[in-house]
């Protein structure tokens, strides 16, 4: 595993630098004199290599040339004969690292640079460094993009640099990341790093945007604007020239862009409720603290007291309150009254100027002045249209989906709106007469748009009311570019109201339990089956959103039981990643066990002709897509996609095939409805009501640019209207939800085996049989015992069995379905235990997990020594410490305070329920605030389900202890060791 840094030298260089966690450590007895290279260094060769086949994998369609590397000098803390790993290098197995012992030293080391262009490297960890330098980076783009640049001549030769403009926001997000540097980033030496690093990134982007420019001129100033779009920045100039030239700058900098300690701030503050509408606003002139922004002093204190108040930023703040107000005067030329005055502190103004004003707040603040405005300006309540739809006849739900259904004709009327607030007909007819563009309304300043009142009434009049589909308001938010005016609210009546509200699953009539249902479902689970069984009959498809570990799987069966609870119905077909299959099938036939349920996968799998015999039928992704054709031939009364992540980028082969399928009904499952983009959540609504959010192109304009790219929050608002009614999402965070939850959730997590994997445990399997005969007693047990650690072990992984360091990803269903809760995981703040009974499992899994993650992965093991331990426990605990701890059954099952932790994974059983419950006690226990999930893994037609089976049959007949560790399964006959070691071919993922 590599880890990449970021490197800034006081000279300006920057770029990334790698350490290997293979590259063996340095051995000896002395430090080096001088710099020599770093032991763990990657070559820039082979980071430029990897580079390339990340962006190529084809090395024959490589453009020559590339980055150029460089060597820089860092001052690293060291130890022995070699410098001292970064905390984020994780070294293979457990025990690297350098040898030698002692006190930390600094020492200077010689690393390969490789310019910023083009990193960082996926699949690699990014260190403090190199996540920092990432931030700048980001940073100074913006600034470049946004145009906060100035160009200014460089002050150790005739050159032109672009430096950046620091003010307001820009200002505070630089105090930021300057303070949060962290301790790695100043290796390169320098004293102010962050401006390096910033003002670096700001010429070199701005060059980029300029261009190359030809220096054709040898005047001082031509060659100056031309050499700010050159290669380098230097231009050719007699040396008075350049220095006369920076001084000018320096003075038109100071004037208008310098970084300043206090600024001028303006406050309008409105007319009180009984005051006239015309009269009684004013602009009051304040000063503000850059550095602390709560410390507003205003104008008639400056004039009064001097330089008392803010003394510590400058010696006269008079004088940039004149001063300033002069600046500010160019872009409100309002201002010029006030300056009539000897020591101005306030401007009275009338309605029009107060919106004169309102309407230049935007770009006296675009130049560094603070402007505070009403909060009814900041977040005004915009005239626009409000729907308000109610179904015919007797409102409420109506059992059957002919009454109802999407399709059904509602009656409908729009009306002009001040945010959620209707206007009467004498309001609108006051708001037309008034002349002013500040109106008060009902107490409140609004501002009324003439252009847009006149084009709402003019809407009105053309048709106020009238009939409609339901279907047509439930998506009126997505035809919002049709109106005249913003949709400021869709109001629902009768059934209508309970989809339409924010907490519809509070508002639905709970459903009876369905007879066939051995499952007790809490209360959450009823309101979600009674929001899926509602959205059912009304023929619209549902994403059930919930957390992790909050039952989607027993709310979906119920709603299945409570379908085929009057009759026979065409088949289910539910859709999940070969990781859960097994989970299923178990879950089927524990909670409906009168369904008829079917898993299609594998090689063998039936005809899919005989499919629609059954009442529920899984089948995997990859399965589906090999049927695509003859899938689609069937008609589905329900296609359900687990896990519907899987089904997010709408473009690949398939997602197609699965969208393909015929369905009465369609319902997402997934605990992660946005991984990174909001197209995900498009691909994933438009699966189960397609056309509901258009396509995807007009869903990006509308929504996903203005959220993503500028957080955009009324666009996150429409958002959330447009498909709240079709996604339930609860949280484990949510009061409602975890009053309802036990202290401890138990589930096993049935995974499969890949080929590689099944193909490994038969030729255990079939080594022992060919020895097991020729033995009896103890040589006996040790066989049995040694096979059932070899069959663990290929269950596992690969690469643990073999135990030759090969590669991890993609070889195990375990490791598969580890990296799926930890994904929830993280995704919800939460922490997680990783137990195995396996040291050399654990030290596999630590980089993998490191770099899949980018995150710290701490490995408590029986050669963790006492010290380390107490400091991994604590780190752990810290609020801000890893978010997953990998602990050996014997060394961290005992003895540890792990309260931090929410989620428990058992990788590999014991086989001893006593052992893993003292386990998982050590985050269930006193000072745990939250409820546990705990997550045993079993490898489907395995050894691993039958003896898990066994135990559970023990727990549940007669509540007695299994013995000690495994010792038990040595004494059963030869014929029962071939029906617990057997291979099935379920276990094997298709």
């Amino acid at each position: 595993m590599w880890v990449l840094h970021g490197v800034c030298t006081a000279g300006g260089r920057l770029g990334f630098w790698a350490e290997d966690s293979r590259l063996p450590a340095r051995t000896g007895a002395r430090l080096p004199a001088r710099p020599v290279p770093h032991p763990f260094a990657v070559t820039a060769a082979d980071l430029i290599a990897a580079r390339t086949r990340a962006d190529d994998p084809d090395p024959t369609t490589a453009e020559p040339g590339g980055p150029h590397p460089d060597e820089v000098v860092l001052r690293l803390p060291s130890v022995g004969t070699g410098p001292a790993a970064s905390p984020e290098l994780v070294r293979e197995p457990v025990g690297g690292g350098t040898s030698g012992r002692g006190a930390l030293r600094w020492r200077e080391w010689v690393v390969p640079v490789v310019p910023v262009d083009g990193f960082p490297l996926p699949g690699c960890r990014l260190g403090a460094s190199g996540r920092y330098l990432l931030e700048i980076l980001d940073f100074g783009a913006d600034l470049v993009r946004r145009g906060r640049v100035v160009p200014v001549v460089d002050r150790t030769e005739a050159a032109t640099r672009w430096r950046a403009v620091l003010s307001g926001v820009d200002a505070a997000r630089a105090a930021a990341l300057r303070a949060g540097m962290p301790p790695s980033f100043r290796a390169g030496g320098g004293a102010d790093l962050f401006r390096v690093a910033l003002d670096a990134i700001v010429d070199r982007e701005a060059r980029k945007a300029l261009g190359e420019l030809k220096n054709s001129s040898s005047h001082v100033v031509d060659a100056w604007v031309a050499a700010a779009g050159a290669g380098d920045g230097r231009f050719a100039a007699e040396r008075g020239a350049v220095v006369e030239l920076r001084e000018r700058l320096r003075r038109w900098g100071a004037d208008g862009f310098a970084e300043k300690p206090v600024r001028l701030c303006f406050r309008l503050v409105a007319p009180l409720q009984g005051a006239a509408h015309e009269e009684g606003w004013r602009l009051e002139f304040l000063l503000q603290a850059v550095a602390e922004p709560s410390v507003l002093v205003p104008a008639r204190d400056v004039w009064q007291r001097g330089d008392a108040v803010l003394r510590r930023w400058v010696p006269r703040p008079e004088e940039v309150l004149l001063a300033d107000l002069g600046r500010a005067v160019r872009l409100y030329p309002g201002l010029d009254r006030a300056l009539a005055a000897k020591r101005p502190a306030r401007l009275k103004l009338d309605v029009d100027g107060a919106y004169d004003f309102l309407s230049r707040a935007a770009l006296l603040a675009q130049a560094g002045f603070g402007v505070l405005v009403p909060s009814w300006w900041r977040q005004p309540r915009r005239l626009g249209l409000t729907l308000t739809a109610a179904p015919r006849g007797a409102a409420g739900i109506v059992a059957t989906e002919s009454e109802l259904g999407h399709r059904a004709i509602v009656d409908f009327r729009w009306d002009l709106s001040l945010g959620d607030e209707k206007l009467t007909q004498a309001e609108l007819m006051s708001l037309a007469k008034a002349k002013a563009p500040l109106v008060r309304v009902r107490g409140q300043w609004v501002h009324v748009d003439r252009k847009r009142l006149a084009a709402g009434m003019a809407f009105l009049e053309r048709g106020a009311g009238g009939e409609m589909p339901a279907a047509q308001v439930l998506f009126q938010h997505d035809r919002e570019a049709a109106l005249p005016l913003p949709l400021n609210g869709v109001v629902g009546r009768g059934w209508l109201a309970d989809l339409l509200a924010p907490d519809a699953e509070h508002r639905l009539e709970p459903v009876p339990t369905p007879p066939g249902l051995t499952a007790t479902l809490r209360p959450y689970q009823r309101r979600g089956l009674a929001w899926l069984v509602f959205l059912d009959r009304l023929g619209l498809g549902a994403c059930l959103a919930d957390d992790m570990g909050l039952g989607k799987t027993v709310q979906l069966l119920a709603l299945e039981a409570v379908n085929r609870q009057d009759g026979k119905r065409p088949p289910t077909l539910l859709v999940c990643p070969m990781s859960v299959v097994g989970n299923w099938r178990r879950e089927a036939e524990k909670f409906v066990p009168h369904l008829d349920v079917h898993v299609h996968h594998g090689a063998d799998r039936d005809p899919v002709r005989l499919l629609g015999e059954h009442d529920l039928v899984i089948t995997t992704y990859a399965t589906v897509t090999r049927d695509a054709a003859e899938l689609a031939a069937i008609t589905w009364d329900r296609v359900v996609v687990d896990e519907a992540q899987n089904v997010k980028n709408s473009a690949t082969r398939q997602a197609r095939a699965i969208r393909a399928l015929p369905a009465r009904h369609r319902i997402a499952l997934t605990g992660t409805p946005v991984e990174n983009r909001l197209a995900e959540l498009w691909s994933v609504l438009d699966f189960v009501n397609p056309g509901m959010l258009g396509p995807l192109t007009t869903f990006r304009a509308r929504y996903g640019v203005p959220i993503e790219r500028h957080r955009d929050a009324e666009a996150a608002v429409r958002l959330r209207r447009a498909t709240g009614p079709l996604v339930l999402r609860r949280l484990k965070s949510d009061p409602r939800v975890i009053g309802d939850l036990p202290e401890k959730i138990e589930t096993t997590q049935s995974c499969t085996l890949t080929a590689e994997q099944a193909s490994l445990y038969q030729a255990v399997v079939e080594d022992m049989f060919a020895r097991i005969s020729e033995i009896q007693g103890v040589k006996r047990k040790g066989l049995v015992l040694a096979t059932m650690t070899r069959l663990k072990q290929a269950c596992n992984h690969p690469a643990h069995l073999l135990g030759d360091g090969s590669p991890v990803p993609g070889r195990s269903g375990k490791v598969d379905r580890l990296e799926e809760i930890l994904d929830e995981a993280f995704a919800d703040g939460d922490k997680v235990l990783c137990f195995t009974q396996f040291t050399a499992f654990g030290s596999l899994l630590v980089p993998h997990l490191a770099a899949r993650f980018d995150v710290d992965v701490p490995f408590l093991h029986g050669g963790t020594s006492r010290r380390d331990r107490d400091a991994m426990v604590r780190r752990f605990q810290s609020e801000d410490g890893p978010g997953v701890l990998l602990l050996s059954l014997k060394a961290g099952g005992t003895g540890v305070n792990l309260t931090a932790a929410n989620h428990v994974v058992h990788l590999d059983r014991w086989w001893n329920p006593a052992v893993e419950d003292q386990a998982t006690d050590r985050a269930f226990r006193i000072g745990q605030d939250r409820h546990v999930q705990v997550h045993k893994f079993v490898c489907v037609g395995t050894l691993e389900e039958r003896v898990d089976r066994m135990i559970e049959d023990k727990r549940g007949l007669s509540r007695l202890a299994v013995g000690a560790g495994e010792d038990w399964l040595t004494e059963l006959s030869t014929e029962r060791l071939r029906e617990v070691f057997a291979l099935t071919p379920e276990a094997v993922g298709g």
